[in-house]
């Protein structure tokens, strides 16, 4: 019996979260957030599979199953749906279309079948699958393997980041490692390790190979972490947790690299009062090249001040995952110390758990009451006490 009152206190809102249509992003009624999200719905699905609770894992199924029956004819994942009685709206993202929505929904069907040890939803929708991995394809542009993503692209939607987004290659690669757990294609094998050998290429330092834009590779001189993305631009070289923790629980790069990482980021989670780490640092600050990019990518009002939202604000979210990747390189103890971190942030305001928090001054920013700010506490809690793990 579990008595963890964070770990309850999460699941409740998860519960409080859960709808007839899937995982809404927030128990708070805000219109945007009072649907079901792709991201958002399958990061809370993974906590719901690592809980083990039957609610929430019939709650994932049917944000697949909804995101699924909204797909766009050329494949395109919703980045939301909100269905009100009989009216529906669904969206493919805002200023950009939402890369990250297509890779998600084939990582949450691919883990709910894992976790079930059935693959009869892969089977359902394996033609949805289908749709997005051609989708995927055509999304390289130039046939060369790495996905070419637009600002405002992913989760990251009011940031910098934009063509060849570390992020997204990433999720690719997780993606295509789930499905091809079932189907064991040698095409797709061949496919994870041509985007491995290109990411590993062109985002790890004294890399041998044809770079993609060898000029800026030498000029941004990469040491202790993968840059967040480049583009025909340069590179952009803030360091991108969410990212770098999927790269060290997908195990790219060589391990002294990857040792590398681990040391920047514990490091730099030690030393924010939050005891978080930001999901991207440092922060833009006004005087600096970049601010006039990410000041006016905003559709409604400007919320990326330094320290704050995707500008090195700090998110419940983005440290569960760099908790797991604390767990897949056998570090225990420091992943304990960021799951009571996330605890310690999604109890202010007596668990109001917020979207993010300004990592200075610790104040919350964003909604309350985030579904996967209470998933980063069941997903962390489990994989440390139960040794739930994912398939990777």
């Amino acid at each position: 019996m579990i008595s963890d009152i964070n770990y309850l206190k999460a699941i409740e809102l998860l519960q409080n979260c859960s709808s007839t249509e899937g995982f809404l992003a927030s128990a708070q009624n805000i219109s945007n957030y009072k649907r079901v999200w792709a991201r958002d719905g399958v990061i809370c699905g993974l906590a719901a599979l690592a809980s083990g609770d039957t609610n929430l894992i019939a709650t994932f199924e049917k944000t697949l199953e909804t995101l699924a029956e909204n797909q766009y004819f050329n494949g395109t994942i919703p980045s939301n749906v909100m269905i009100n009685n009989d009216s529906k709206e669904v969206s493919y993202g805002g200023l950009a279309g939402r890369v990250d929505a297509v890779t998600w929904f084939i990582i949450g069907i691919c883990q709910y079948s894992f976790y079930k040890k059935d693959d009869t939803l892969i089977k359902k929708f394996d033609r949805n699958i289908q749709k997005c991995l051609l989708l995927l394809e055509a999304w390289e542009f130039n046939n060369k393997h790495l996905l070419y993503v637009p600002l405002s692209g992913n989760w990251a939607d009011e940031y910098i980041t934009d063509g060849y987004v570390l992020y997204d290659q990433l999720l690719r690669i997780w993606a295509l490692r789930s499905y091809n757990y079932f189907v064991k294609s040698d095409l797709i094998s061949s496919k994870i390790e041509k985007i491995t050998e290109q990411i590993e290429i062109n985002f790890t330092p004294n890399s041998i190979g044809e770079k993609y834009h060898e000029r800026a590779y030498k000029e941004v001189n990469i040491q202790d972490f993968m840059p967040c993305s480049f583009s025909p631009a340069g590179y952009k070289i803030q360091f991108d947790a969410f990212a770098n923790s999927l790269a060290l629980i997908l195990n790219i790069g060589d391990p002294n690299f990857q040792n590398s990482i681990l040391k920047h980021a514990t490091k730099l989670s030690s030393e924010r009062p939050l005891k978080l780490i930001p999901a991207f640092w440092p922060p833009i600050l006004e005087k600096d090249l970049d601010w006039n990019l990410l000041k006016n990518n905003c559709k409604y009002e400007f919320r990326n001040y330094p320290n704050e939202f995707h500008n090195g604000g700090s998110w419940s979210m983005v440290n569960g995952f760099f908790g797991l990747a604390l767990l897949a390189k056998n570090k225990k103890e420091e992943a304990t110390l960021i799951l009571n971190a996330i605890n310690k942030a999604n109890a202010i305001g007596n668990f109001s758990f917020y979207e993010n928090f300004n990592s200075e001054t610790k104040t919350p920013n964003g909604v309350p009451f985030c579904a996967w700010s209470a998933a980063a506490t069941v997903t962390l809690h489990q994989s440390i006490h139960t040794n739930f793990i994912f398939l990777v």
